[in-house]
C-alpha cells in the first residue's frame, strides 16, 4: 500500500556510478542508461546495475511488508463492524491487502531474493514497513479514516509507480491501484454515512479520528525533497516518478475538497488557500515524530511486529504440510 523505502533507507552512494569491472559491463551500463532515458521497461532477466537491483528489492519488499502489516489495524475491527454490509466490505478489503503483499513479494523474488529471506528481514527488524501502520485504530471511525486518508495517500503515491522502470513492479501496481481506489471510496462512504445520518456522538468520533490520522498521513510521502538524498537517484532510474513534496501537495489539495463534502476539518491552523500558488498552504510537519516511528518507537511498533512473528510461527505446520504434499505430488507425477 505504501512506499517509504526510497526515503528511509541508508544512502548507498547516491548517483555515484559503481566501479565497472570490465569493458563489457561498461557497454551494458550504457545500454541500460539509454533504455532508462528512453522510458523503456526493464524486465527481471535484463541486465541491471547492482545498486538498481538492491534499491528495487528493498523498496518492493518493504512495500510488500507494508501491505501485510497493514492488514492488522483494520483486521481487529472485522468482528466489531456495525453492520453485515460493513463487515463484508472490511473482509474484502483486508483480503485485498493480503493479495497485494503476495503480488509484491512475487515481483521482489524476480530480483533474486527468496520470500523466506524477505520475511526474516521483517521479523528481525532489519526491514521496515510504512510508518502509518504503527498507529492504533481506537474507534470504528478509524477504519473509515484509514480508507479515506491513508488509502487516498497511498493511491497518490502509487499511481506513478504504474510507470516504474522495473516492469514486474509496474504491472503489479496497476491492479493494486485499482483495488486501492475501491478502498478509498468505501472509507469515504463510511464516514459520509456517519456525518450525514449519524448522531452527534458519531460525528464527533469521525472528527476525532480525522484529527489523529491527518499528520501521519502527510508523513507517508516521506521527508521533504531537500532531506531525501536517495530520491534523486530513484527518479533518475525511473523507479520514482514524482517528488515527495509534489505528491504531498496534491494530496492536501484533493483532501481539502473532500473534507468540505464530509463536513470535517483538519487539525492545522495554517491551512489556507494560496491564490498566488493555486494550492493550499499547510503547517509544519513534526518530522521528529516520523523518524521516531520509523526507528521503532511508535505507538504500536512492537505490537505490530509481534503479531506478524506470531502469525509466522503459528503457520509453520501449514507450510510444512504444504511442502510434504508438494513432494508427494511430484513423486506421483514422476512415477
Amino acid at each position: 500500500m505504501y512506499t517509504q523505502a526510497m526515503d528511509t533507507m541508508r544512502d548507498e552512494g547516491g548517483d555515484k556510478p559503481a566501479t565497472l569491472r570490465t569493458a563489457e559491463e561498461a557497454v551494458l551500463q550504457q545500454r541500460f542508461d539509454a533504455r532508462i532515458d528512453a522510458g523503456d521497461f526493464i524486465e527481471a532477466k535484463d541486465w541491471m546495475p547492482e545498486n538498481y537491483r538492491k534499491t528495487l528489492l528493498r523498496q518492493i519488499s518493504q512495500h510488500a511488508h507494508s501491505e501485510i502489516v497493514g492488514m492488522l489495524p483494520e483486521g481487529n475491527w472485522i468482528t466489531r463492524a456495525p453492520t453485515l454490509k460493513r463487515k463484508s466490505i472490511l473482509l474484502a478489503k483486508v483480503q485485498d491487502e493480503g493479495g497485494h503483499g503476495l503480488y509484491l513479494y512475487a515481483a521482489a523474488e524476480t530480483l533474486g531474493s527468496s520470500r523466506d529471506q524477505m520475511l526474516d528481514a521483517l521479523h528481525t527488524g532489519k526491514a521496515k514497513y510504512s510508518s502509518i501502520f504503527n498507529y492504533p485504530t481506537l474507534t470504528w471511525a478509524d477504519v473509515g479514516a484509514i480508507g479515506w486518508l491513508v488509502d487516498g495517500a497511498a493511491i497518490m503515491n502509487q499511481v506513478p509507480i504504474c510507470r516504474c522502470s522495473f516492469a514486474p513492479y509496474a504491472r503489479a501496481m496497476v491492479r493494486i491501484c485499482r483495488e486501492e481506489s475501491f478502498h478509498q471510496r468505501q472509507g469515504f462512504d463510511s464516514l459520509l454515512v456517519m456525518m450525514k445520518d449519524g448522531t452527534d456522538a458519531q460525528r464527533a468520533m469521525v472528527q476525532e479520528a480525522v484529527n489523529r490520522w491527518w499528520w501521519p498521513c502527510l508523513m507517508m510521502f516521506g521527508p521533504p525533497d531537500d532531506q531525501s538524498p536517495n530520491s534523486a537517484q530513484g527518479m533518475r532510474w525511473g523507479i520514482k516518478r514524482v517528488s515527495n513534496d509534489t505528491l504531498r501537495q496534491k494530496f492536501v489539495d484533493a483532501a481539502m475538497q473532500q473534507a468540505e463534502v464530509l463536513g470535517v476539518t483538519f487539525p492545522d491552523p495554517d491551512l489556507r488557500w494560496n491564490g498566488e500558488r493555486q494550492h493550499w498552504d499547510y503547517g509544519t510537519i513534526d518530522w521528529s515524530e516520523f523518524w521516531r516511528v520509523v526507528g521503532g518507537d511508535g505507538p504500536c511498533n512492537r505490537e505490530r511486529l509481534a503479531a506478524r512473528v506470531k502469525a509466522w510461527e503459528d503457520g509453520e505446520w501449514v507450510r510444512e504440510a504444504a511442502l510434504v504434499h508438494a513432494r508427494k505430488q511430484n513423486l506421483k507425477e514422476a512415477a
